[in-house]
């Protein structure tokens, strides 16, 4: 055995080097990065990476076949940020989830949380001010119909999710019996028990939660048996969706050059695995280039997504069918999509209206077209979106992706003045311009920035206007559509059958005397509405507003006028007496000036009560008036619409 050959390095007395530390230093700064502190007997938190990584990857590595045995259950987590107008989000979502008809019986949902006495809603959320972020999660076991009740469930979740994280949690909770699949909607605030902003690792939110979850479900149910297994990957093997076997399948493709089922030392999983190749096959999606030596589509799990949730759609379209007793074939279903180019508006009744993703506030509508089809129409954000009653009629139109006529007006006015723009150089750029005009241009750039943080502003509010900004406001409208990928045009609120006897005028005037609507096939809903054409032509011609001439009708002259005064009269003495107030009538000319009390649906359209010192008047709604129900309002009604002035003391204007 030899001696440790050393070579010394001389220097001064006292110098260590510039590199090195001393040896306390380290001791510290090791300290620091475990999350300790001097003088304490901290332990490691997970504040930097997130807590629960650890347990994550504990849960992952455990037997490869527990994941067929164990219960399966769907966490979907969302993470929201609360500064700026988050906590009116928050305010709105709590409302949201406690809706009414979403409890077992109808009624509105109950909140709850960790302890037996039921939580104050306003007091979570008033706790949660202070807050960066908070948590929330939907958590959907497949069995779920199996629980009588939820609330025993979440709030043992929850507490072994406390465990995991090493932390107190602050959360509510409202169970959801609304669906097919019973569900749990967990709002978390973003804090830990020392409050201090709570950091959760990915993998705990994207693994962790669902195996904990489907832990207790096998706990309280039982796991899955034997039989249950075998029969849920025999129907996997003609899916047409991404299953387990596919997953498998992608595995053995990122290691072999082909893939062979015989590659699996399993009897029964070659036999599914060679199934699923032969089914893939007949799919396009996978070729035996040699005997049992098969490559699969690069696209095979993009493609069998797309398949599955086109089957799921199918699925809820035949379910809303169902359950309002309509009958359609299946070669009439079809899925509305607005991004495709060339793809037209549509005219139709709704049939439905649901939700295609609760955590998102995504909402759907199943149509019954003109054309003849029952279209599923994806229309994004639901709260964004008026009311759409089922056997209302509404006209969809895919969302723009081009830049609009203001984008192309700012990006002229910049390019005249050196790339900049402010309301001041529009006016001085084109002197018809108002400034009412001007500052439209002026939010619509503030909603650019605010959405893609694409345009600067100078201290003094001017703006620094890019060459390529028309591109800019193109990935805006990009963005904008996948939030709202189609407009909805609600175009009566009455059905067919209400119309064709309605005192107003309805969508069926309309298309009686502009002749424009022309249902392209003659079978369903294109059928329904040539036959409530044809009765609501002779309605008028009855009333005495229409009459026969030959072959030809001819249509008075003042109808919609006329229709319009009969009706709002008519609501006007019904209101009278429920109100306990004279109605008014407002003729072209003469001042409205009272507080908004209310809005009244009429076949004629949507009308605003406006409720004087001593009367009332009805006239037509404009969504100017979206956020002044309760306020003082004032306008000049004229024959194109009101000239209204929202709040006596604000002094805006706004023609309508």
């Amino acid at each position: 055995m030899t001696d440790d050959i050393f070579e010394p390095h001389l220097g001064k007395i006292g110098n260590r080097g510039s590199g090195s530390r001393r040896y306390a230093h380290q001791v510290l700064a090791a300290i620091n990065q475990a999350g300790g502190r001097r003088g304490s007997r901290s332990r490691y938190t997970g504040s930097r990476t997130g807590r629960g990584g650890t347990m994550a990857a504990v849960l992952a590595s455990r037997d490869r076949y527990a994941s067929y045995r164990a219960r399966r259950v769907i966490v979907k987590a969302r993470i929201v940020k609360l500064a700026g107008k988050g906590l009116d989000s928050a305010h709105a979502h709590l409302r949201y989830i406690q809706r009414e008809g979403v409890s077992r019986d109808g009624e509105h949902g109950e909140i709850y949380g960790p302890d037996r006495e039921q939580p104050n809603g306003k007091d979570f959320l008033e706790r949660s001010a202070g807050d960066r972020h908070q948590f929330r999660f939907i958590v959907a076991p497949e069995d779920g119909r199996e629980y009588e009740s939820l609330e025993s469930f979440t709030r043992r979740l929850m507490h072994q999710m406390e465990q995991d994280l090493g932390t107190r949690l602050d959360w509510v909770a409202v169970d959801h019996y609304n669906t097919g699949h019973p569900h749990t909607h967990i709002m978390v605030r973003g804090v830990d028990d020392m409050g201090q902003g709570l950091k959760i690792a990915p993998s705990y939110i994207s693994n962790g939660i669902r195996e904990r979850a489907a832990e207790l479900v096998c706990l309280d149910l039982g796991p899955r048996t034997d039989r249950e297994i075998e029969m849920g990957l025999n129907a996997e093997m003609d899916a047409d969706r991404l299953t387990s076997l596919d997953r498998q399948l992608i595995k053995m493709k990122e290691n072999e050059k082909g893939i062979s089922p015989f590659f699996v030392n399993d009897a029964a999983r070659q036999t599914l695995l060679a199934g699923r190749l032969k089914h893939l096959e007949r799919l396009g999606l996978a070729e035996e280039r040699r005997p049992s030596q098969w490559h699969i589509d690069d696209d095979l799990e993009p493609t069998l997504r797309r398949m599955g949730e086109r089957g799921d759609i199918i699925k809820t379209m035949h379910r809303e069918m169902t359950e309002r007793n309509i009958a359609r074939s299946p070669a009439d279903y079809d899925i509305y999509v607005p991004t495709v180019p060339g793809t037209k508006p549509i005219v139709g009744r709704v049939i439905a209206r649901g939700l295609s993703d609760e955590l998102n506030d995504r909402h759907y509508l199943v149509v019954d077209s003109a054309d003849g089809r029952a279209l599923y129409i994806d229309m994004g954000r639901g709260s964004a979106t008026e009311p759409t009653p089922e056997g209302c009629i509404v006209r969809v139109t895919p969302k723009s992706l081009q830049p609009r006529k203001v984008d192309r007006t700012v990006a002229e006015v910049a390019a005249a003045n050196g790339g900049r723009y402010n309301i001041d150089l529009h006016l001085k750029h084109d002197q018809r311009a108002t400034y009412e005009y001007a500052e439209t241009h002026v939010r619509r750039l503030e909603a650019i920035h605010r959405s893609t943080n694409a345009i600067s502003r100078e201290p003094d509010g001017t703006w620094i206007i890019s060459h390529d900004h028309l591109d800019r406001a193109r990935e805006y409208e990009r963005l904008q559509a996948k939030r709202m990928p189609v407009i909805i045009e609600k175009l009566s609120s009455l059905s067919l059958e209400q119309q064709i006897g309605a005192h107003g005028a309805t969508w069926l005037d309309r298309q009686l005397v502009s002749g424009d609507f022309e249902p392209t096939q003659d079978s369903n809903f294109g059928h329904e509405v040539r036959d409530a054409l044809r009765q609501r032509q002779n309605f008028l011609i009855e009333q005495g507003l229409a009459q026969q001439e030959q072959n030809d009708v001819i249509y008075r002259s003042n109808l919609f006028s006329t229709l319009r005064r009969r009706e709002v009269s008519r609501m006007g003495g019904q209101l009278s007496k429920e109100l306990g107030l004279p109605f008014a009538e407002t003729l072209p000319g003469e001042t409205i000036d009272g507080t908004l009390r209310k809005t009244v649906e009429l076949a004629s359209g949507k009308f605003a009560l406006v409720e004087k010192s001593r009367e009332f008047t009805l006239v037509p709604w404009r969504p100017v008036l979206e956020d002044q129900i309760g306020k003082q309002i004032s306008g000049i009604m004229r024959t194109d619409g009101i000239s209204w002035t929202i709040g006596r003391k604000r002094g805006l204007g706004i023609g309508m």
